[in-house]
């Protein structure tokens, strides 16, 4: 039926549209007034109100997942793929999909902001002589027969060092030098005074080393008297609407001249969060921190710096610059000391950057005899292989699979998340964060998964799951989990959250799952036999592999050499890094000496471009097969 509406001659203008629609975001309370037609996520996202996503508003994740309280949304083409009818009814819908056309009420779920993750690493010992430091003078009071300037008498005392100064330090000098009876205590970085402080202070002596991931930033705060940790805090990166990879991130900005200046705040605003957090458990004043180095791929180190990533997303990849001078911390946003100091890694690329030099320098990859392989496993990975002699080195798109983002019933390191999966005797067995029930699972549980299923035969080595009675025969117990979705995807279900039969309310495996998983570890498969053969070596030379970052230390080497994500070698030569990004800074901030030792690594790392290869594609296509068990 056709209604047509009979114009209105008493006015036949139609009604002006609302200026702005009222939202109110529950359990926050934020109030916040919009232009009608943005989208939920937008203005959440505008307004500091973190909800959950990972392809940054794009619709394809299906993570950013809110329920209209009150006030009406009509139900969109992905919302009947993200939620079932029940859902759709209790007014549950996708934030980046849900237009505000009128007033509404939203009901935002807990974003995790603390996913699990590894704040400690792979280390070496170092020789303990930070950029700071701090001297206890006792001055002569001046005279009419000892006219020295204060700036002399002080330099006087400090006379191994050729000190500058601050014109804020000088500002201070006159009034503190004689409140302290002349008794000061100089505070120096590397040949710059930046405070003199009354009395002896000289035992608080604190820097903040920064792991900045695109995930997940790890703050460590340093005693740098003694060289011991005394405060680590993990969150996850405030960036995260954003996207959860770089390119996502950089994609904003190129579409919204304002998503820069956005970035920026959210990465300063993350940071100095984590300094109050270390600051307040290791019982440190702000003042009291002197310096920080920050470790973090050219992306995010160049967002936290307000510079415009945009050259780095597409070719021919270009960064702004390879090194950074030293800055004031307050070019981060830190309030710490007023003139505290910040150093940030170099990066070899624009895809293998800061965080992975302190990774490479935390591990000794430059100076250790042995053939080793060093593989940060992450949307983007990293890889360098080689020994003191030779080390190369590129970056390998592995996509968000390991991040648990695009699969389907994937979810962060977080409470619920499966992060084991094993099956012994046709039954499956699950281990899971905080030994809660399942409610989905994280990037090794992912790899488990797969893993072991081509172990059981239920995966072929194509990645298919097998057909349902090639299943019964050779797993009967297990052939039950394997059952289609309504739009025929075949799945294999780990755990039934109702009642067996409910796949709207299980976790599982599903096959496009399997295909993420299969182009990530054939990626990053590429990237490490493209320089196996640019080394000329043999597989089985190398001595060691090393898996960094958060996702490493939790990835089972097993799993990793049965889907072919790492050379087949003897597991014990496969070895968990650990959060090696922040071991370098913090060695970054322990020794000058480590510090040179970063810098050299542009003499010292070769980087290959793989981008640029007739070969890869081949190579690429030959690795997605899971390989034939030995």
């Amino acid at each position: 039926m056709t209604i047509v509406a009979e114009p209105n001659h008493e006015d036949s203008s139609s009604p002006e549209p609302p200026a702005r629609v009222a939202l109110r975001f529950e359990p926050s309370g934020t109030a916040v007034r919009v232009p009608p037609g943005v989208t939920v996520f937008d203005a959440a996202s505008w307004n500091g109100i973190a909800i959950d996503s990972t392809c940054g508003g794009h619709g394809t994740c299906k993570k950013c997942r809110v329920r209209i309280a009150d006030g009406s949304v009509p139900i969109s083409k992905l919302d009947v793929r993200a939620f079932d009818h029940g859902d759709l009814e209790q007014g549950w819908r996708l934030a980046c999909r849900a237009e505000a056309r009128g007033d509404l009420i939203i009901d935002v779920p807990p974003l995790v902001t603390r996913p699990k993750a590894a704040t400690v690493g792979v280390g070496r010992q170092v020789i303990l002589r930070p950029a700071v430091q701090k001297r206890y003078v006792e001055l002569e009071l001046p005279t009419l027969q000892d006219q020295r300037t204060d700036l002399e008498r002080l330099f006087d005392a400090v006379d191994d060092l050729e000190l500058r100064v601050e014109t804020g330090v000088l500002r201070r000098l006159p009034r503190t030098l004689r409140d302290s009876d002349f008794r000061v205590t100089c505070v120096i970085v590397d040949d710059l005074l930046i405070d003199v402080e009354p009395g002896d202070t000289s035992e608080r002596l604190h820097g903040i080393a920064f792991d900045l991931g695109t995930t997940t930033v790890v703050a460590t705060l340093l005693d740098l008297v003694t060289g011991t940790p005394v405060a680590v805090r993990s969150m996850l990166n405030k960036q995260q609407p954003f996207g959860a990879d770089v390119i996502s991130r950089i994609s904003a900005t190129m579409l919204d001249r304002d998503a820069l200046e956005r970035l920026r705040v959210l990465a300063c605003a993350t940071l100095q969060e984590l300094v109050d957090e270390v600051c307040e458990q290791g019982e440190v004043d702000h003042e009291d921190v002197y310096e920080v180095a920050l470790a973090g791929n050219a992306t995010m180190t160049q967002l936290a710096l307000g510079i415009d990533p945009e050259p780095i997303g597409v070719a021919p990849f270009i960064m702004v610059a390879p090194s950074y001078p030293d800055m004031p911390a307050t070019e981060l946003g830190l309030r710490l000391h007023p003139r505290a100091r910040a150093t940030i890694f170099p990066a070899l690329g624009a895809y293998v950057g800061g965080d992975i030099v302190a990774g490479l320098l935390a591990t000794g990859m430059t100076r250790d005899k042995r053939l080793r392989l060093f593989i940060d496993v992450g949307t983007n990975c990293e890889i360098a292989l080689g020994s003191a002699e030779r080390l190369v080195c590129t970056a390998a798109p592995a996509g968000p699979a390991f991040e648990a983002a695009q699969i389907r019933c994937g979810m962060r390191a977080a409470d619920g998340a499966i992060e084991v999966v094993r099956i012994r005797n046709d039954t499956i067995e699950l281990d899971v964060i905080a030994d809660a029930e399942p409610l989905g699972m994280c990037g090794s549980g992912l790899v488990d998964a797969v893993a072991e299923l081509v172990v059981a035969g239920l995966l072929d080595l194509s990645g298919r799951f097998v057909p349902n009675e090639r299943a019964a025969e050779i797993a009967p117990a297990l052939s039950r989990r394997l059952v289609a979705r309504p739009d025929g995807e075949r799945i294999f279900v780990l755990h039934w959250q109702g009642e067996e039969g409910d796949i709207d309310n299980a976790v599982y495996l599903s096959q496009r799952d399997v295909r993420e998983l299969q182009f990530a570890k054939a990626s990053i498969a590429t990237g490490w036999s493209l320089l196996v053969e640019e080394l000329g070596i043999d597989i089985s030379e190398i001595q060691q592999v090393l898996l960094a970052g958060s996702f490493g230390s939790y990835l089972s080497p097993a799993s990793a050499v049965r889907i072919g994500l790492v050379p087949r070698l003897a597991l014990p030569r496969i070895v968990s890094a650990g959060n090696v990004a922040g071991e370098g800074a913090k060695m970054a901030l322990l020794s000058v000496q480590e510090r040179h030792a970063a810098t050299a690594m542009f003499d010292e790392v070769e980087y290959v471009e793989l981008s640029d290869r007739e070969d890869f594609n081949d190579r690429f296509v030959e690795e997605l097969a899971f390989p034939v068990a030995q």
